[in-house]
């Protein structure tokens, strides 16, 4: 298959100048996927979805366009070539458009060193369907817990290969394996649900069925009798697997595309302090097993780490080339597309400084405050950074767990609400966002 869509994208690109793009660059992808779902013991759904997508972007001086497709003839690259050209045309000019020179692409690379794909057999649906029923017993399993609203497995693969008319051409494939259950305890207006799932690029990195069917049931008990917190400024702390959440407001007001739109609350905070001093940001796209690690963009340039932030100062923002051009800075190899898309910032793997304690010693030092462990909704303002999100969780007293909460609001603003964070050091090394859970201090509760 690789092979093929090496050929695909030449195919592409060949087309793209017999139509008259003066540069273009190709993208083509064969993706496998198979999801199944289980409700009492039986099969709920069953989807299986394979094929091959590819996309192109024409250049015609500094005018550009994008087409895809799912038909692969030779008929229909033609008219997808003639057609790019023509809206391109049409288009409105875009004095940062470009390639990466050819000096710039990607060479020296080991895509398979980085452990993107699992080389074992993919999984039957009959073995799908046996974890997801396994994970269902597991949460049913646990006292109190009434249903099972869904269980889950699904099984991914999909192959990439990227070229351009000025000489990169390279590819990757990389695999995913997931399995989640939601569960349900109490019944009618007490009901209360939660869940737990995991995804690893390697199947046999995968929690148990049981493990994780379990741990739904119980975080569901856990949440009965849920009721409002009171109203007021209290400390916050978002547990660790909602944590990610908040680093990531950072990672996308450090985007250059919000940047050089001006929609950034951090717009004008280059080399200032936005997270306290001890804590550091650093992404690293070669992590092995990762599904953020790559060993090139979608521009063809070669990826490394680099750290988005130091001691707590903001050293750079996140590009791909023509957000560089714009704010005038080099790329920082980041760039991301689909098929259908133009090249645009993405961050890859990234990881915060764990702190020095437990969640539950954070909590004694927090004494009576919030302990969040699902986010609902959002209503924030990425230009001036204000933040209200609905919460449910638990009310702490005395810096133990006193009684599950729900239908609150949390209320501040994410300049201040960055600077006042601690970490724990509960952080699950193996994700993709390395974000332990995070103490927040002085934020506004509506509850009660």
């Amino acid at each position: 298959m690789t092979e093929r869509l090496q050929t695909l994208t030449q195919q592409l690109l060949e087309a793209a100048k017999r139509a008259g793009a003066d540069s273009a660059d190709a993208m083509a992808m064969h993706g496998t996927s198979v999801e199944i779902d289980v409700r009492q013991g039986q099969l709920e759904q069953a989807e299986r979805s394979e094929g091959v997508d590819i996309g192109l972007r024409v250049m015609v001086g500094q005018r550009q366009a994008n087409v895809s497709a799912s038909d692969t003839s030779s008929a229909t690259i033609e008219t997808l070539a003639a057609r790019a050209v023509a809206m391109a045309k049409e288009a409105p000019e875009d004095p940062y458009l470009c390639l990466a020179e050819a000096g710039q692409f990607a060479t020296d690379y080991d895509a398979e060193a980085l452990e993107l794909a699992d080389s074992s057999a993919e999984p039957s649906a009959a073995e799908l369907q046996e974890d997801a029923r396994r994970a269902e017993a597991a949460a049913l399993a646990q006292e109190g817990v009434t249903q099972v609203q869904s269980a889950g497995a699904s099984y991914g693969a999909r192959e990439i290969w990227i070229a351009t008319t000025n000489g990169f051409s390279g590819g990757y494939g990389r695999t995913g394996r997931s399995l989640s259950c939601v569960a349900i305890a109490g019944e009618g207006l007490k009901m209360e649900r939660d869940y737990d799932g995991d995804s690893r690029t390697f199947q046999e990195d995968l929690r148990s069925a049981e493990e994780i069917g379990a741990t739904a049931g119980q975080r569901a008990v856990e949440r009965q009798g849920a009721r409002k917190p009171p109203t007021g400024a209290y400390p916050v702390m978002y547990d660790e697997r909602i944590s990610s959440g908040l680093i990531g407001h950072l990672l996308s007001a450090v985007n250059g595309a919000m940047v050089a739109r001006g929609s950034s609350f951090l717009r004008e905070d280059l080399g200032r302090q936005v997270l306290p001093k001890a804590l550091s940001i650093l992404e690293n796209p070669h992590r092995l097993r990762q599904t953020g690690s790559r060993p090139f963009d979608a521009e063809g340039l070669p990826t490394a780490p680099r750290t988005i932030v130091q001691d707590g100062v903001l050293m750079g923002w996140t590009l791909d080339l023509s957000t560089g051009r714009k704010l005038r800075m080099p790329s920082t190899a980041n760039a991301g597309r689909s098929t259908g898309s133009s090249p645009s910032p993405v961050v890859s793997n990234v990881a915060l400084t764990q702190g020095d304690k437990t969640r539950d010693e954070l909590l004694r030092e927090m004494g009576t405050g919030l302990l969040v462990t699902s986010l609902i909704g959002s209503s924030i303002n990425p230009t001036t950074g204000d933040y209200s999100r609905g919460a449910s969780g638990f009310w702490v007293e005395n810096g133990e767990i006193a009684y599950p909460v729900n239908e609150c609001t949390l209320a501040g603003n994410l300049r201040d609400m960055l600077m006042q964070i601690t970490p724990a050091n509960d952080a699950r090394d193996y994700l993709s966002r390395v974000v332990p859970s995070l103490l927040v201090e002085g934020l506004t509760i509506a509850g009660a």
